[in-house]
Order: structure tokens, then C-alpha cells, then sequence
């Protein structure tokens, strides 16, 4: 019976884990946390979005780094064998906006009482408070994982440690590092799915202000980087929400260089119609001061940093108001403009961009194309997607692909 040690238990640790034991081997899986699935008992909110029911095309569609490496492993695990997985193991789950497929309970902790079943089931051996040091490799294969208390003997490893996005659940690198130490390339790592910051002050005057049906644009170095329609939130240090998270995945290797952001606070009305409506506005509240005249176009905590950005006094009338000045506040209204100076870092990142490089591993398996008998799984791999459930799917999917060729 083979020996498979899984180090890591996170989504693609557990569910690597427990299929290496359903098809047939000896399996211990090792965390040096206290708990299993500590991330992802925060992710979601603490609701998880645990898949997104829509076909493998889609998900590869909203995948940012190598989806086609990804072919294989989505399409022997679909996002309809999660759903079916965890129903099966007594877990409800439930379709919302986006098809993003959360628990019925809006609870992560039972995604994570899935998966223990799971591993209970096939009798899989798990060590707790468990810290691995070392991958012992002889004459190009693994033999053993070193810990910090034993050298457990194996077979066949599965690395499935995650990134470096939230530390605080114990993701620190130690993938990367058994991955280099093995000869592997590790990519450059970048937090991704994350909060930016900007250069504008006022963006503190409007922490908390979420704005919805708003479209967002982000140029660099002359280019167009992103275009994209939704929702987004003011932070006391820049911008977050579904929009910027998206948008982050795609220009966070770019930092450094320069990248605008472009709010159009009211896509549904082109400028022309703008115009007409604020020119409405204006003859409505023609006696009033301008900060008292916008209340119907803009949230009121907008209407101080619109009218400061336009340049104009805001006890001025309305009266007053030049056409010039018309002019700029309809031009800060469709092209609210920051300036994005970094990330807010790993401990705000969803997942970690870069990783193991791809062309080091079988995507059909998972094995390493430079180790015999050593696997990789989840985030650890240079793959990350944007979000709607897409990173955990990747993390069961590229889990249970490891844990079927282990068992082989």
C-alpha cells in the first residue's frame, strides 16, 4: 500500500488527501496549524464561495495565470462534482448573483466539516500543530518529509501549502521553498484579489462608501488594462471591492509603473444626457449653494470631494455656476480619477499570484516533472483566478487530480 504524506490542509491538501486514501494508500496529512482549513474558514466573509456552477470553458475563462495548464484537473473534477462532493458528504449548498455556490448555511465552517468528513471516512491519518521542514529526496525521487518532531517515511508527496496571501492562517511560503530546494522555479509572487492604495487624500473623507452600478477603467503606460461594470468601496488608503479586487489580479505585477483608475460614476447616462440632467438640477435648485444641489446625482459624502476636484467654491450659487465649471463636475462625475500607488499587501489578498512554475509539472497529474513521486496542489502553483468561487475549485480540482495519480 502506498505511502502519501500531504502537507497542507487547505482545500487541495484535504481533498488530495482523502482521494489518495479512497484509492487505496496510506495517507497522513500534515498542518502546522492547530485546526484544518484555517483560510478557509475566513474566505467569503466567513460564507465561502466554494465553487461557481458554470462549465470548465468559464472557469478557465476566469482564470488569469496559465488557465489552459488547468484543463485536465477542472475537467476530471468539475464545479459539478463539488456541488455533488460536498451534498454527498450532508453539506447543503445554494446558487447565487454570478453563480457563486456558497453552503446553505452561509457558513464555511461546514465546507471544512465536508472535507473532515471526507478525510474521517477514508480513514486518513492527520497531524495537527505539525510543522514539515524538510522534502528528503534520494536518486530523484521522494523517500520522506522531515518535521520539526519525526521523519515520516513516503511514497509519494503532495505539496499543498498555499501562498503568502493571509499570513495569519500560517501561509508563509514553505511550498515555494520545498519547491526550490527540489529544483523547481518559483515565479515572482505578487498579492492578488487585494485592496489598492492611491495617491488622493480625499479618498479617507469617503472611507466606507460603497458605490453600486458604477464602471471602472484602469489605464498604464499608455494602455488600456482593464474595463469593468459593478461594484467597488472606498477605504481610508484607496479602493476595494468585487471591481478592484478583479482589477488587481490583472495590474498587480504592473505597480510600480504608472496605473490610473477611471470611476464613471453614472455609465447608464452619456455625457450629452448628463448634461441635460444636471442642467435640470441645476434650474431646480438655482438659488441653492452648489454642495446643497447635487443631492439628487451623487452620495451626498461624494458631492464635497466633486465639487473641491471641479475647482469650485461649494457656497457658491447655483446661479452662478459658469458653463466651464458645469463642464467639470461633469467630467469628474464620468472620469473620477486615482492614482494607484501599491497593493494593500498579503495580509488583505485573497490569494497569491505567481508560484511553481507550471512547465515543472504534469497538468494532467500534478507530478513533478523534475522529482518522482512529488505532486503539487492548489495555490502553491503558478495559477490564480478572479473571484466567484473560481481559486477554491482550482484548489479541489488540482487537489483531487494529485491525489488519484499519487494513488496509482
Amino acid at each position: 500500500m502506498p505511502e502519501v504524506i500531504v502537507i497542507g490542509g487547505g482545500p487541495a491538501g484535504m481533498m488530495a488527501a482523502g482521494t489518495a486514501a479512497k484509492n487505496g494508500c496510506r495517507v497522513t496529512l500534515v498542518e502546522k496549524n492547530e485546526k484544518l482549513g484555517k483560510k478557509l474558514y475566513i474566505t467569503g466573509k466567513g460564507r465561502c464561495n466554494v465553487t461557481n456552477a458554470s462549465d470548465c470553458e468559464n472557469i478557465i475563462q476566469n482564470t488569469v495565470s496559465n488557465p489552459y495548464f488547468l484543463y485536465s484537473s477542472l475537467y476530471t473534477f468539475t464545479s459539478e462534482d463539488t456541488v455533488s462532493f460536498f451534498e454527498n458528504m450532508g453539506i447543503p449548498l445554494k446558487t447565487e448573483r454570478g453563480n457563486r455556490v456558497f453552503p446553505a448555511s452561509d457558513k464555511s465552517s461546514d465546507i471544512i466539516k465536508g472535507l473532515t468528513r471526507f478525510l474521517q471516512k477514508n480513514k486518513v491519518r492527520i497531524l495537527l500543530n505539525c510543522k514539515v521542514t524538510d522534502i528528503v529526496i534520494e536518486n530523484g525521487r521522494v523517500v520522506a518529509v522531515q518535521t520539526e518532531k519525526d521523519t515520516l517515511k513516503a511514497d509519494k508527496v503532495i505539496i499543498a501549502c498555499g501562498g503568502l496571501s493571509y499570513p495569519v492562517t500560517g501561509s508563509d511560503g514553505d511550498g515555494y521553498r520545498f519547491a526550490k530546494a527540489a529544483g523547481h522555479s518559483v515565479t515572482k509572487l505578487y498579492p492578488a484579489l487585494v485592496p489598492l492604495k492611491v495617491k488622493e487624500k480625499w479618498v479617507a473623507s469617503v472611507m466606507g462608501l460603497s458605490l453600486k452600478n458604477v464602471a471602472v477603467t484602469c489605464k498604464g503606460e499608455g494602455k488600456m488594462l482593464y474595463e469593468g461594470f459593478g461594484e467597488m468601496l472606498f477605504t481610508h488608503f484607496g479602493v476595494s471591492g468585487p471591481l478592484i479586487l478583479t482589477l488587481s489580479s490583472i495590474i498587480t505585477d504592473k505597480l510600480g509603473k504608472s496605473a490610473e483608475i477611471y470611476i464613471d460614476l453614472k455609465p447608464a447616462l452619456e455625457r450629452k444626457k448628463l448634461d441635460e440632467r444636471l442642467l435640470r438640477d441645476f434650474e431646480k435648485y438655482k438659488n441653492k449653494e452648489i454642495r446643497n444641489a447635487l443631492g439628487e446625482l451623487l452620495p451626498r459624502a461624494l458631492i464635497p470631494v466633486i465639487v473641491s476636484l471641479s475647482d469650485i467654491d461649494e457656497t457658491k450659487r447655483v446661479n452662478e455656476i459658469t458653463r466651464e465649471e458645469r463642464n467639470r463636475i461633469l467630467n469628474n462625475i464620468k472620469q473620477l480619477r486615482l492614482t494607484v500607488t501599491d497593493t494593500a499587501g498579503y495580509n488583505e489578498a485573497v490569494v497569491t499570484k505567481g508560484g511553481v512554475g507550471v512547465e515543472d509539472i504534469d497538468p494532467s497529474t500534478m507530478e513533478s516533472k523534475k522529482v518522482k513521486g512529488l505532486y503539487f496542489a492548489g495555490e502553491v502553483i503558478d495559477v490564480d483566478a478572479f473571484t466567484g468561487g473560481y481559486n477554491i475549485q482550482i484548489a479541489l480540482s488540482t487537489g483531487h487530480c494529485a491525489g488519484i495519480a499519487a494513488a496509482e
